[in-house]
């Protein structure tokens, strides 16, 4: 039987081109894919081994690509309808003929099962499924597309509703059988206890998989049927009552401990007659390891020098950030190398990775939220390592940032780790930022002083400060009438570090030279007065 790759289904043979308004190169590439297509479709029913499998491999990938030529196509407004629609019916006629294929294939395959070659029939059946879905997938996207360019598709469409209704009634039949014999398996396999044989689990878990198989197959026709408008709500419910039948655990404890003392078995055979080969892979492995710390320490060296001496001017917690990444990537990548020489599939490994990534995500979503702070701390800067920040009600020298937590030094010199996210979500005053910093005072005299004797001396003592900087200049201005004083109001300008000691100096430096100048700081004063009855 002639055979080909079902799964992409556009493109199988050049067509005719007509004039139409795209690029010559636009044109050029759809009749060069077109005519690959159409030769190795004719390869492939020659094809033997695994000449068959590089084949469908190159089908795939042109098709894959014509096909996104083709839905960009459609969102240009100069393209040439005529032409666009003339290939999507083409790619139509050539995903009925996939389809007839794939259904007799299927069919043939299925004849084939209790045979010697069961387990390769199964595992090619699972494959031609998820393409036939495939096919109906495609076939509602062309009409789709067939639609946006004046196509009428709803004849189409009905007889596409026919078969997936069919199809999707046909698998919920079939799912609920696979769902009882799983059923029945799982009993026989408790019921035999220790004795439990690898006939009877290798069902179990073959039933599974048809199980998973099905199901997929009856959620992908459940979302077409949805999209042409059908009512899914019976289907969905036995793909719901099934769906708890294939995530349960379907050994029991003497299920598992027989299975163990099989594979320990195993092991120990595997150990006396292969010893020495996985010796030399355990070495290599630690080979590999060492190998990988020295590339991160020289890795880690090499990043610090050049976040470092950047131009950019990386802050401290982006060049921790860099140089952390930069380690951790060449540890990892050492890992994968060295767990490959030990026969490990990195492709399950990896998406056992995303997976529990995901558990994981959810199960510490304030540390992510702390993550995702101190990512935002790391682009937009608002303070760096030695700033003296106020945030989170918390007034300090940043001592330490990482990209969960920022270690903040108190005044009195207490340690506070701070969650970025506390910090992100509130206002930051960083008071270091900026050069100059102006010190705010207030300073009274009395009512009965010389308001300009007493101005002119407050600015001889503040320019007189050596910290107090010359640009900009200094304020000394009356401010207030109170109750009791005649208020000034001091605003020198200074280095941020310098600002205690600039405060502390002009405040004692007034009032002794209040003293000798003889102006009074008032203070507030009560008469009291007694009256006798």
């Amino acid at each position: 039987m002639h055979r080909f790759i079902p799964v992409l289904l556009l493109g199988a043979s050049v067509l005719s081109a007509p004039a139409f308004a795209v690029s010559d190169d636009f044109k050029n590439r759809v009749t060069s894919l077109e005519t690959s297509i159409s030769q190795d479709l004719d390869a492939l029913g020659r094809a033997k081994g695994e000449l068959v499998a590089i084949t469908e491999f190159r089908i795939g990938e042109k098709t894959r690509e014509l096909q996104q030529m083709l839905g960009n196509a459609l969102e240009e407004p100069n393209a040439d309808s005529q032409y666009l629609l003339a290939l999507v019916e083409h790619q139509l006629a050539y995903v009925q003929k996939s389809q007839s294929y794939l259904k007799s294939d299927i069919a043939r395959l299925q004849a084939t099962l209790g045979t010697d070659n069961d387990a390769p029939t199964l595992v090619t059946l699972s494959n031609r499924e998820r393409q036939r879905d495939e096919s109906f997938k495609t076939e509602l996207k062309l009409l789709d597309w067939g639609a946006k360019l004046g196509m009428v598709t709803e004849p189409r469409r009905a007889e596409l509703k026919a078969s997936l209704g069919n199809r999707a009634d046909r698998l919920a039949s079939l799912v609920n059988y696979t769902q009882e014999q799983l059923q029945a398996a799982v009993e026989d396999a408790r019921a035999a206890g220790k004795d439990v044989t690898a006939e009877q689990t290798a069902k179990v878990s073959e039933l599974k998989a048809r199980l998973e198989q099905n199901s997929q197959s009856l959620s992908t026709a459940i979302g077409l049927l949805d999209e042409l408008g059908t009512d899914t709500a019976n289907l969905k419910q036995t793909l719901f009552k099934v769906s708890g039948d294939i995530t349960q655990d379907v050994l029991d404890i003497d299920v598992v401990g027989s299975l163990l003392s099989q594979w320990l078995g195993a092991a120990e055979a595997q150990t006396i007659e292969n010893g020495p080969k996985v010796m030399f892979k355990v070495f290599v492995f630690l080979l590999i390891l060492f190998g990988a710390s020295l590339v991160a320490k020289l890795v880690k060296r090499l990043v610090k020098k050049a976040v470092s001496n950047s131009k950019l001017k990386f802050s401290k917690l982006l060049q921790d950030f860099f140089i952390s990444l930069s380690v951790k990537g060449v540890y990892t990548l050492g890992v994968l190398i060295a767990l490959s020489q030990l026969g490990f599939e990195l492709g399950p490994l990896l998406a056992g990775f995303g997976i529990a990534g995901v558990i994981i995500g959810f199960a510490l979503q304030d540390t992510l939220s702390n993550f995702a702070s101190g990512m935002m701390i790391l682009i937009y800067r608002p303070y760096d390592v030695g700033d003296l920040i106020s945030a989170a009600g918390v007034t300090g020298r940043v001592s330490h940032m990482s990209l969960v937590s920022t270690t903040v030094k108190t005044l009195d010199n207490q340690r506070l780790i701070i969650p970025n996210n506390k910090i992100w979500g509130d206002t930051i005053n960083n008071i270091t930022a900026e050069r100059h910093r102006r010190v705010d005072m207030t300073f009274g005299i009395s009512y009965a002083d010389n308001v300009d004797h007493a101005e002119k001396v407050l600015t001889e003592i503040v320019r007189a400060h050596p910290k107090v900087l010359k640009d900009p200049d200094v304020t000394v201005k009356l401010h207030l009438l109170g109750e009791s004083s005649v208020d000034f109001v001091v605003r020198p300008w200074v280095k941020p570090d310098d600002y205690w000691e600039v405060y502390w100096d002009i405040t004692k430096a007034v009032k002794q030279r209040f003293d000798a100048e003889g102006i009074t700081i008032p203070f507030p004063q009560r008469d009291v007065h007694f009256f006798r009855g």
